[in-house]
């Protein structure tokens, strides 16, 4: 049972690439990368979480816990850069991990990823459907039909993505640049017209004293209380950090660029250029709006009342008489959301693909069409992603996408130092700085941040992780298509 931890090399990876049933086609370059990592990470958070934090957790110091996000998320960000750039291949940290950890890892982060997008991308579904019905003026996209509320909204959104993931790469890069150039306007209006209205006075006390927060007991506290005792606070040096924990979820999704490898041009440079350089672009917008944010009113106004709505970035403008910014902000938010949507779902698909491809999951469904795109998994995944939008109330699960998330960087952070240590002879595109100081530094930080998650999350994790387990046991392990490869090399 010891080869379960088989390895599949950086060599045999590549070459897989080129099997004809399973070809990708290379047609994006650093920017287009750059417009799917812009694309997936400025979302309706941007709108809605800055304001919240700011008025809940952090003060006026919100953009110092963006900071520190940015930076743990830079950390991670040269760490998939130089896996990247190494091992040009779809599956991104799935793909990373069967090359340093072995095939039992490498199926359990894609498990988990699989989890964490479609999760990811039907929360966001919802979202659309929501701000859908307050652009146009009505209650929202959802019907009654019998026992069921369906929300058609996020059927169409999830529909219409598909069909452009399925006509290829460049196509959903296309559509996307446009969408993303409408929602980075927006952000930058918003950015721009608030700044007049920014009154220095907004800013004191900078960092407001120490408030009790509100407890939870039990599986809903975060692990870190559970395991310490620790009462939940909000202000000061601890709300910051905390504050930090929450906005990090704000960046989520830069590391599906590295998803995209294998359809790269030339991956040793675009994919690593188009990681840090969408990355360098969102903080510099996430700090701005949060500066201009806490400037145009008290953090007092942005607080959220009991039984009451969080505040969002109309709420400031509002208070500053300037109503027509609702509906733009809204506008923005639905074409965040969009690309969000899209990204998340390409994203899926090439794990998938890969995972599919490996033998892990049927390899009839890693079969690509005419297209150069794997045309059976786009359409399970939008059957899959759309069943759990329209049906299922999941907004209790978003916190599935975040344990997930770090799980995945922590292991591309290690597998770094032991792919340095392996194989010190792989051509590397781009070389992270300071291994392992920084990979360490990278692993310390995730793991802090996954602490501060509820150990109910933790719980449905584990379960998660057992599902999987049984599913690679009773399949994934008998069908590998490395363990058979291994197994002819041995009779030879």
């Amino acid at each position: 049972m010891a080869n379960r931890w088989r390895t599949k090399s950086v060599e045999q990876s590549i070459e897989d690439t080129d099997e004809p049933d399973t070809k990708l086609r290379k047609d994006l370059t650093w920017r287009d990368l750059t417009v799917f990592g812009v694309a997936v990470v400025i979302g309706a958070g941007i709108f809605t979480v800055t304001a919240s934090t700011t008025g809940d957790i952090t003060g006026p110091a919100i953009w110092i816990s963006f900071a520190i996000a940015a930076v743990t998320c830079a950390l991670a960000a040269l760490c998939y850069a130089e896996f990247a750039s190494t091992l040009p291949v779809a599956g991104s940290a799935y793909t990373f991990s069967y090359a340093t950890f072995g095939e039992f890892l490498a199926w359990v982060i894609g498990w988990n990823l699989l989890l964490e997008l479609a999760i990811g991308a039907a929360v966001v579904s919802k979202g659309w459907s929501s701000y859908l019905g307050t652009v146009f003026g009505f209650a929202g996209g959802t019907i009654k039909l019998g026992p069921v509320n369906l929300d058609w909204g996020a059927l169409i959104i999830v529909l219409g993505v598909s069909a452009l993931v399925a006509a290829g790469t460049k196509m959903s890069s296309r559509v996307s640049m446009v969408i993303t150039a409408i929602k980075v306007s927006v952000v930058i209006l918003v950015v721009v017209v608030g700044a007049f209205y920014i009154k220095a006075a907004n800013y004191s006390p900078f960092i407001p004293k120490p408030e009790a927060g509100h407890d939870v007991s039990g599986i809903n506290q975060s692990v870190l209380s559970l395991l310490t005792g620790a009462h939940s606070s909000s202000y000061g040096w601890y709300g910051v950090l905390a504050g930090a924990s929450i906005v990090f979820f704000a960046f989520i999704g830069f590391d599906i660029v590295a998803t995209m490898a294998e359809e790269t041009k030339e991956p040793q440079r675009d994919v690593p250029k188009g990681i840090l350089v969408s990355l360098a672009i969102v903080t510099v917008l996430y700090v701005a709006v949060s500066v201009v944010l806490s400037g145009m009113v008290s953090y007092t106004q942005l607080k959220t009342a009991p039984g009451g709505k969080p505040a969002n970035l109309a709420t400031a403008f509002a208070a500053n008489g300037i109503h027509w910014a609702s509906e733009i902000i809204a506008i923005g938010a639905l074409a965040g959301l969009t690309t969000v949507v899209m990204v998340l779902m390409l994203g899926q698909c090439r794990v998938l693909f890969a995972m599919a491809r490996d033998g892990l999951l049927p390899r009839s469904l890693a079969k690509t069409g005419s297209r150069g795109t794997p045309v059976r998994i786009t359409v399970l995944v939008a059957v899959v992603v759309a069943v759990t939008a329209a049906v299922f109330p999941i907004t209790k699960l978003e916190e599935m996408v975040n344990v997930g998330t770090l799980f995945a960087f922590i292991l591309v952070s290690a597998g770094v130092i032991v792919l340095r240590r392996t194989r010190p002879d792989l051509p590397r595109g781009f070389r992270a700085p300071w291994v392992p100081v920084l990979p360490i530094a990278s692993i310390c930080a995730c793991v802090w941040l996954m602490v501060n998650l509820t150990a109910l999350t933790w719980v449905r994790f584990a379960v998660w992780m057992v599902v999987g387990t049984a599913i690679y046991l009773g399949y994934g392990y008998r069908h590998s298509k490395q363990g058979r490869r291994e197994v002819e090399e041995a009779r030879v």
